[in-house]
């Protein structure tokens, strides 16, 4: 991790003031004092957002202002990604902390996690916090009030980009208005609102998820730019599953519009931070912007979607602000995950972690120390899916990637060095100079199924695709 805003001499003479505190100190603090002490939580979270899709990390043309300030004034996760990159299992970890095989959201069949497994928001509320939902769920079909938020904005499913039923604290409400436009107005209404506690507020928005589109003021946004194809003509394909190679002719036309969507959301961030301004509440509100997953663009032979273990659908931006813990333009590669969500904001507040959750909190990485070597990827074949997509387990460690179809027997595996090859081009499973590495990755991929406790779900429950 380094820090790139502060001179060690600027970050020793903040931490004296208190302005930036060790984590013991931080959390000894909030004992003492809970009502003034806790921070304020806000988490963005946003649909089908690849990770490189913002300017801070050297997009060529994007222009996203108000994330890269969060990046900017806060951390930048160089290394996130999302157990399974689909979006409603996704969800489900962010929630719970869990892995898709543990709170039972296996796909888009439209579940709610299992109600044994607490989610943060629960667990926030019981602490004292005052909490709200705006946005999109996507688990269970329903836009009813979820437990643990006292404020609720919610559509059914999908939602539309123009025009929705929202369900504003039990009562059906009409609206016409661009679905990121009209959030963020409820957003920023309850961040301005009289607080007689810390708030957590959970923004969900639609955007950038399929058919994209673009608020009117955005229709010809980044006009005249070319974009690039992202298949890369030395990928060994023969050694790659043909799945989800689905690409079109109109495909230049809909990543444009991809990002045209995206106009909105950076524009919603930077209301939020106004809104935060406004309260005078910048300093003492941990602001948290992620993707529920990634997003191809072409790869690998006009991949398009999510679901595979390839880095562009695995890897998710995350972002945060939070300057009593992490000063400006800090630069984290651990490896840290969707389920790390929930316990990390526990921590951050002072309530202790349940057993249940299987992430770990990020917070400790933020202090310098060591995380996580690997991690577990699953994706479950959904019933349905006119691809037939399979079942895909992986194990994922800071420099390869081992990648299984324990479900089909016609499927080898894949095993990329993502030191030399990060694009993913040469599966090398078959290269007897990396049989050791494959076998020590197969070891690790039956620990971690171990650890977490791993089974497939009921295939009864594998019903719609989205």
């Amino acid at each position: 991790m380094k820090a790139t805003g502060y001179t060690r001499r600027r970050f020793i003479k903040m931490a004296a003031f208190g302005a930036i505190l060790p984590l013991t100190e931080h959390l000894t603090a909030l004992g003492r004092d809970k009502s003034q002490k806790r921070p304020n939580i806000v988490f963005i979270l946003i649909d089908d957002l690849r990770y490189d899709a913002m300017s801070y990390v050297g997009h060529p043309f994007l222009k996203t202002p108000h994330i890269d300030r969060l990046a900017k004034e806060g951390v930048l996760f160089r290394n996130a990604f999302a157990t399974t990159s689909l979006c409603s299992p996704s969800r489900g970890s962010f929630l719970t902390g869990c892995y898709a095989h543990t709170h039972e959201v296996f796909s888009n069949a439209g579940k709610d996690p299992n109600p044994a497994f607490v989610t943060f928001p629960q667990l926030l509320q019981k602490a004292g916090y005052e909490t709200a939902f705006m946005g999109k769920w996507h688990m269970a079909p329903s836009n009813s009030p979820r437990p643990g938020f006292d404020h609720w904005v919610g559509f059914s499913g999908q939602g539309n980009y123009n025009k929705n039923k929202l369900n504003v604290d039990g009562k059906m409400v009409g609206s016409e208005n661009y679905v990121t436009d009209e959030l963020t107005d409820y957003a920023a209404a309850f961040l301005k609102k009289k607080h007689d506690k810390p708030f957590m507020l959970y923004l969900s928005h639609k955007a950038v998820h399929g058919p994209f589109t673009p608020a009117k003021r955005h229709a010809n946004l980044y006009s005249g730019v070319e974009i690039e194809s992202r298949n890369n003509p030395k990928d060994n394909l023969a050694t790659k599953p043909p799945w989800g190679r689905q690409m079109d002719k109109d495909w230049k036309s809909q990543i444009l519009s991809y990002f045209q969507t995206l106009a909105a959301v950076d524009e919603s961030v930077g209301r939020v931070l106004d809104a935060l301004e406004e309260i005078n509440a910048m300093d003492n509100t941990a602001v948290i912007f992620a993707g529920d997953n990634g997003y191809f663009h072409g790869e690998h032979g006009g991949m398009w979607d999510k679901r595979a273990a390839y880095e562009p659908a695995m890897r998710i931006p995350l972002l945060m602000r939070y300057p009593t813990l992490a000063g400006p333009g800090t630069d984290c590669k651990e490896l840290v995950l969707n389920i790390d969500l929930a316990p990390t904001l526990l921590e951050l507040v002072g309530v202790p972690i349940p057993g249940m959750m299987q992430g770990q909190s990020w917070l400790g990485a933020l202090q310098g120390r060591p995380g996580r070597e690997s991690f577990l990827y699953e994706y479950f074949q959904e019933r349905g899916d006119k691809f037939k997509r399979p079942t895909v387990l992986a194990v994922r460690t800071k420099l390869w990637k081992y990648v299984t179809y324990p479900l089909d027997s016609s499927l080898t595996g894949e095993l990329y060095d993502l030191q030399a090859d990060p694009d993913e081009l040469n599966n090398l499973v078959g290269d007897a100079k990396h049989a050791g590495t494959l076998n020590q990755l197969k070891n690790e991929l039956e620990k971690l199924k171990q650890q977490t406790g791993f089974r497939f779900p009921d295939a009864s429950r594998q019903r719609r695709v989205r």
